[in-house]
């Protein structure tokens, strides 16, 4: 099985439990099924209704 392509920068697990206000299980687990690509995590995150958290 070849590695996942990263599409996009990759997001540290704290750097996306901070943009999106996560908890670290939620994100843990989302990030194990879905990889660290910035821009397939944004998607997905958009598809669940969770715009990122203000800065």
């Amino acid at each position: 099985m070849t590695p996942k392509q990263i599409r996009g920068a990759a997001y540290t697990i704290e750097q996306f439990m901070e943009k999106y206000g996560l908890a670290a299980e939620e994100a843990q687990t989302l990030f194990a099924k879905f990889g660290p690509s910035s821009v397939d995590l944004d998607i997905l995150m958009r598809a669940k209704g969770r715009a990122p958290e203000a800065a």
